[in-house]
């Protein structure tokens, strides 16, 4: 058992898996954040000075009038990658350390990111279909399309994306990138621009951040430039993509298909991508293994730790 940190007091976002939340309680003084918004200003007027880091997830609203309630907050510490719902501008202005856990995720969404891809190129899930309605009796399986050879254009080249570059270079698959910079050190093709990357590209991979910066970075001109042959696989956040421009370019064969784990209103899905049979829809799993799960928790905790001492 962790001896607690003196004076230390972390402040709990929100629930946390109860092995986690234990783990957390050993190390630390835990405060729990209300639930309830009635409750949040109160709490923050008097536990805010008092508060030297905070522990949560990458959508806990860590908020710019949050943070002015934490005058002494020196690290935010989050079980994910994205960090949506804290005001990452805000927190670096004032010298606050930001974790999180994109490393030991990486692997595992760079897993499912491969399975997506492998999934709308040879049509998997309608063939299961096929075979559960008798229709393999009837004849054989429209031929799907090989990964091998493929132009893959990975938009966002971090922890995820050199993971997903990594598994796809194995397969065959030709790797190029974009993102804010070119990367020292990355032998891999860069474009500057999600346009170029995607003219090039016979599939195109998100994992970049999901922020105002990017949002719907992959919208109409994108996916035009990705063309009929095109497939757009989304593992990172559902805002990147512009939702109603996939529906149409689905719709219309602009793009061959898509492959999504992550949506822009989640849990609502658009009934485009519901009807489409061109998509393969995931509930947002890609990191959602109970060992990744349980590896993400103590990095978190980690995290605070090593801050800490």
């Amino acid at each position: 058992m962790e001896t607690p940190v003196q004076d230390r007091v972390v402040l709990q976002m929100t629930d946390l898996p109860e092995q986690v939340a234990a783990t957390l309680r050993e190390a630390f003084d835990v405060l729990r954040y209300p639930s309830a918004p009635q409750e949040q200003t109160r709490f923050l007027q008097v536990h805010g000075g008092k508060i030297k880091g905070v522990a949560g997830t990458g959508k806990s609203a860590v908020t710019k009038a949050v943070l002015e309630a934490l005058p002494n907050l020196e690290i935010i510490s989050v079980t994910s990658a994205g960090l949506d719902g804290i005001d990452v501008a805000a927190a670096e202005a004032r010298g606050i350390k930001i974790a999180n856990t994109s490393t030991i995720l990486a692997n595992e969404v760079a897993d499912l990111a491969l399975w997506l891809l492998v999934s709308v190129a040879r049509n998997l899930v309608p063939a299961d279909s096929f075979v559960r309605a008798g229709h393999w009796l009837k004849g054989n399986y429209p031929l799907g399309r090989s990964v091998a050879g493929m132009k893959v254009g990975i938009l966002g080249l971090g922890h995820i994306g050199k993971a997903i570059a990594c598994r796809l270079g194995v397969m065959g698959a030709s790797i190029a990138y974009s993102g804010r910079q070119q990367q020292a050190g990355v032998a891999f093709p860069y474009f500057k621009t999600a346009d170029e990357l995607a003219a090039w590209s016979d599939c195109l991979v998100v994992s970049c951040p999901g922020n105002e910066e990017t949002r719907h970075l992959v919208g109409q001109a994108v996916l035009n430039a990705l063309g009929p042959s095109g497939i757009v696989v989304n593992i990172s956040r559902g805002t990147v993509i512009d939702e109603d421009a996939l529906v149409a370019a689905l719709s219309d064969g602009m793009i061959f298909g898509a492959g999504l784990d992550v949506f822009a209103h989640e849990p609502e899905v658009p009934a485009g991508l519901l009807q489409s049979d061109r998509s393969t829809l995931l509930p947002h799993i890609g990191s959602a293994t109970h060992e990744t799960r349980a590896r993400m928790g103590q990095g978190m905790v980690d995290a605070l730790l090593k801050h800490f001492r």
